[in-house]
């Protein structure tokens, strides 16, 4: 009998990532996942599916269905072919199943950092099913990265954000706990935590310094977000998920708050696929 391939489709704001699990003999395999860019949401779906099969040689024979996920899934009201079974997942599901797999745990707080950021908690039960609470979430995401950054500095894409933070100092921008009290006032306080974001811009701050601002800004308030939750439930593991994984003044970000309130942050191999992972684990 032939195994067929599922496919995970996530449709975002901007772009539209893809995913397939292979049945063999082994099991499920993951195939790689890939994301393509598009100005609205049904090229993007239509961009994706196309670009996946054909790179991975797959014909609509051997997929059994599409799991589809997202704010841009609800413009795909038919199946995207003829034939082929299409099905809606619920965003937040994705993220719960995708964290997991990723992370290979069974309970964790679930972070899926987009445009916007949501927190999840999710647990593998002993029958089977996953225990999926939406915790809430914030505004402050990578929309926020890119926004502020274009109305403050003109730079209005992630991977020149990134480049900018590297030259970057947080002294001429962020006010800092050093800065406001001696150590004996708040003795087991590290003194390097941020007071207040943008409370000490300097008249010589660059765009390197200001970058650097914003992604720090935008990381420490999903980080303490992250913490709040993982403690309400007495858990010390917080898995990140979603495009800002990837960027490195946000993993510093994550680095230092790990170290200060004792919540291990996991960004998983493929953490950016976590919800379209999740997806197709749904089937």
């Amino acid at each position: 009998m032939t195994k067929k391939t599922v496919l995970g489709i996530d449709v975002g704001g901007t772009a539209t990532k893809i995913v397939g699990f292979r049945e063999n003999e082994n099991g499920r395999e993951l195939i790689t996942p890939q994301f393509v860019r598009a100005n609205d949401p049904l090229t993007s779906i239509y961009g994706a599916f196309g670009k996946f099969t054909m790179e991975n040689g797959l014909s609509l024979g051997d997929i059994d269905r599409v799991m589809m996920t997202g704010v841009g899934s609800t413009f795909a009201e038919k199946p995207l072919y003829e034939g082929l079974s299409c099905r809606s997942v619920p965003e937040f599901t994705s993220v719960a199943l995708g964290g997991l797999y990723l992370s290979g745990l069974d309970e964790a707080i679930i972070v899926s950092m987009g445009t916007g950021t949501a927190l999840i908690y999710a647990k593998q039960l002993a029958d089977g099913n996953t225990k999926v609470e939406y915790l809430g979430g914030t505004g402050v995401g990578g929309g926020t990265l890119v926004g502020l950054s274009k109305l403050l500095i003109g730079v209005d894409t992630v991977e020149h954000i990134e480049q900018l933070c590297l030259e970057g100092d947080l002294s001429n921008i962020d006010l800092r706990i050093s800065d406001m009290s001696n150590k004996k006032l708040y003795p087991n306080v590290n003194r390097d935590l941020t007071a207040s974001n943008f409370g000490k811009v300097s008249d010589l701050a660059s765009k390197n310094d200001v970058a650097l601002g914003v992604a720090n800004m935008v990381g420490e308030t999903i980080g303490m977000l992250s913490v709040f939750a993982a403690r309400s439930y007495g858990l010390d593991r917080v898995v990140l998920t979603g495009n800002l994984t990837t960027l490195a003044p946000i993993q510093r970000v994550f680095e230092i708050l790990e170290k200060t309130f004792n919540i291990h942050f996991i960004i998983p191999q493929n953490a950016q696929y976590g919800t379209v992972i999740g997806a197709a684990l749904s089937s």
